[in-house]
Formats: structure tokens, sequence, C-alpha cells
């Protein structure tokens, strides 16, 4: 599988690295700044302006609103896990522990990304924060907001999705990064570019090594065969 998808990978890899380097060489991010700033703007007069839209980013926002995304995500794998006999339930429960061990470390390598980048609501001055608002403490703000892990997180579900499941589940789970990683963006704690540059970047590359060539099938064999009660494929 590897060979044959050499091309998909370099293609991935090419995108994604080339996404990130127009936003990281530019001067003060080049055309990407006034992509953000507007964004982020445009969001930030309408929490004065529309009490409702100001309750929906703070409920959204609190850390117990994370759940729900965690719950969307389960109730997809759970649709294909009922379907499964006793070995197939097995393998899926271990697809989704690399999938987990998948994100933490592309998390981590992207934390190495020489970039330290403050969120919106500490970028600018005389602006609205959520929490200060509404009175719902929210992640409405962060030190350290590129690449968005939690739009990370979601794009590696969609990568597993595709290269274990449906195509239409993989489409479910694009819809959950938009849906889930909106908030974010909506209340400050993430740019824009924070979620569709710096995660899309490194999901493009990460992914792209590790779904595309047999190396992610290799772990959950040798896992799969680690854990007592394996038995071999009858054929």
């Amino acid at each position: 599988m590897g060979c044959s998808n050499l091309p998909k990978i370099l293609l991935l890899n090419l995108f994604g690295i080339g996404l990130f380097l127009s936003w990281y060489l530019p001067e003060n991010h080049g055309f990407w700044f006034p992509i953000d700033a507007s964004i982020f703007h445009y969001f930030n007069v309408h929490l004065v302006t529309n009490s409702a839209f100001l309750k929906a980013i703070a409920i959204t926002n609190h850390r117990a609103f994370d759940g729900i995304s965690l719950i969307a995500m389960g109730l997809l794998f759970a649709h294909f896990f009922m379907k499964q006999d006793a070995a197939g339930k097995r393998k899926m429960i271990i697809i989704g522990v690399v999938m987990l061990l998948t994100a933490i470390i592309l998390n981590q390598l992207g934390r190495l990304l020489s970039v330290q980048r403050l969120s919106p609501t500490l970028s600018f001055s005389g602006i609205n924060r959520v929490t200060e608002l509404s009175g719902i403490p929210t992640k409405d703000s962060s030190n350290d907001s590129f690449p968005g892990d939690h739009g990370l997180m979601l794009m590696i579900f969609a990568g597993f999705m595709l290269r274990y499941f449906t195509r239409w589940s993989f489409f479910v789970a694009v819809a959950y990064v938009i849906i889930f990683s909106l908030p974010r963006i909506m209340v400050g704690a993430h740019w824009f570019t924070d979620i569709y540059v710096g995660a899309l970047s490194v999901a493009c590359v990460g992914l792209s090594w590790w779904l595309l060539t047999p190396a992610s099938d290799y772990v959950i064999r040798g896992i799969n065969r680690l854990i007592p009660g394996y038995r071999p494929p009858s054929h």
C-alpha cells in the first residue's frame, strides 16, 4: 500500500508544508493576517450586540461542552462497532487506542514548530471577552494557540474514519471539524489559521505517512497479537 500511495503522500506533504510556509514565512503572516483579524473582529463585535449569540458562544466554549464533541465522535464510532463480531470489535478497540496515541504524538510534534502565538483575545486591546460579559467561565484565550490542538484531534479522527471505515463517515467527521472548532474561533481562543493552517498542515503531513503506509496497520496488528485472547484470522 505504501508504494502505491506514494504520490498521494508526497502531494499531501507538499500541500501541508506549502500551507504552513505561506503563513510562516511572510512578514506578519502575509495575506493570512487580514483574514484572521477580520474573522475575529466580526464575531467579537457581535458579542455585545446580540445577547443570544453571547450565551451560545459562552456555552459552546465551556469545558463541559468538549464532552459533546467526544460523544459525537463516540456515536459515529459506535455505529460501526455494533455491527462487528467479537474479532471485529476487538480490532476496533485497538484502532481507537492507536487513534488516541496518534493524536497525542502529532499534537506534541505540532508543538515542536517554532511558533509561539497568543490568541486573538490576548493580541488586541479594547476587545470583548466572553467570560467577562457572560459570567460563564470559558476558554476564551490561549498563550499558545498555534496549532489548534482541538481542531487537530478532530482532523485525526476524520483521517481514521476515511482509512478504516467509510467515505460517508469521513464527511461526517469533517463536519465535526467545522462544527466543533468554530466556537474556538468565534470566542477568540484561536485564530482561523490556528486550525486551518496549523492543525491542517500537521494533519496532512503526519497522517499521510501514518495512514497511507502500512505503519498504522503494523501497530494495530502488533497490539492485537500482544493482548491475551488473540486468534489468528482463518483463511
